[in-house]
């Protein structure tokens, strides 16, 4: 009863926390967050046209056939973000099919980027078995989290989600929960896509629902 109990309270307390900042949070036993519509930014983007909000910084990024794409097999990490909207607290996910690697066939979601070399980023890897948090700061990328997972199966969609609330990022992929961190390096910022080394991918339904 007592375990019960605190359970709870914590539950009470955190959705206590984000009403008095203005947010809306709805925290089920496993204290998942999520934003809801109300007072903030939507997004929703098919990539079914050339939307010039994008910024391409590395990689080769190509609109075409209700898709983006990267295709370049000879940058380190390619990024373009989304110029148009800097967000805070955000409810970002996007599909993501990974095509071919040799080196690295991973997809990335970044999020409270400053610019392109200062950001938050989360990625999956068809050829690694985890799914990982990643500061970048000047262009340095540095793990915060990790979590064992199966590797996304080459030449298929699968969905990255993250919620931001404050300090607390979680990381979703597939539906699954897989990442729930602490961590205040980065409180604002630009969303965008995220591939590495020589992986060509695919993104689709990119979706935000964030405070800006």
């Amino acid at each position: 009863m007592e375990l019960f109990m605190n359970k709870r309270w914590m539950l009470a307390l955190a959705c206590l926390l984000v009403s008095i900042t203005g947010y809306n949070c709805q925290a089920e036993d496993s204290l998942m967050l999520s934003l809801t519509a109300e007072c903030t930014q939507l997004i929703e983007d098919g990539f079914n046209q050339e939307n010039g909000a994008w910024q391409s910084y590395s990689g080769i990024w190509e609109f075409a056939d209700g898709r983006l794409t990267q295709t370049s097999t000879r940058d380190y990490s390619p990024v373009i973000l989304r110029r148009d909207h800097q967000f805070s607290d955000v409810d970002l996910s996007v599909e993501f099919k990974p095509i071919s690697g040799r080196m690295d066939a991973s997809g990335g979601v970044i999020f409270r980027a400053l610019d392109h070399e200062n950001y938050y980023v989360v990625r999956a890897n068809s050829l690694e078995n985890n799914f990982r948090l990643y500061t970048v700061k000047d262009g340095v990328r540095r793990q915060i989290a990790s979590a064992l997972t199966s590797p996304p199966t080459l030449g298929q969609f699968h969905q990255i989600r993250i919620v931001a609330i404050g300090a607390t990022i979680q990381a979703y992929l597939n539906g699954k929960l897989l990442l729930n961190h602490h961590d205040n390096t980065f409180k604002r910022g630009f969303v965008g896509l995220w591939t590495k080394a020589d992986s060509v991918t695919e993104f689709d339904q990119f979706k935000v629902i964030g405070v800006e």
